[in-house]
């Protein structure tokens, strides 16, 4: 983050949606792999600069969530980037393990195929040894 630059300003020009949260895609900075996509509230934005560990907003918890907090899969904050409309955010991360709960490498992990959906990407480990029975 510029020192010159005061977090209220950042996120003054952020288009939050009615519950106060703007999705965050994760990507991964030196492959460009999309991870996956969550939402971040002005605290999880916040934290996610000030730690350099990517947090968001969990909605079923009604709280942050801090990725990796359970799993061990973290994500570390390479740059944070803004969208032309302001209403979505791009985290571009170097992710440690799966980023998907599924064990996949990404939540993006099934391709429309004949009418269906193919997977294109199996599980790399057991959601049980992540996250536990």
């Amino acid at each position: 983050m510029r020192h010159d630059v005061q977090p209220n300003a950042l996120l003054a020009t952020i288009a939050w949606n009615d519950a106060g949260l703007v999705p965050c895609i994760a990507q991964q900075h030196d492959t460009g792999e999309i991870l996956m996509m969550a939402w971040m509230n002005r605290d999880a934005v916040l934290e996610t600069l000030a730690t350099r560990r990517v947090c968001y907003y969990s909605r079923s918890r009604k709280g942050l969530w801090r990725k990796g907090e359970t799993s061990g899969q973290q994500q570390h904050l390479v740059a944070l980037r803004l969208d032309c409309d302001g209403d979505a955010l791009l985290a571009l991360v170097d992710q440690h393990g799966v980023a998907c709960h599924t064990g996949r490498r990404s939540c993006f992990s099934w391709e429309a195929r004949d009418d269906t959906w193919s997977e294109i990407d199996a599980p790399r480990v057991d959601p049980a040894t992540l996250y536990g029975a």
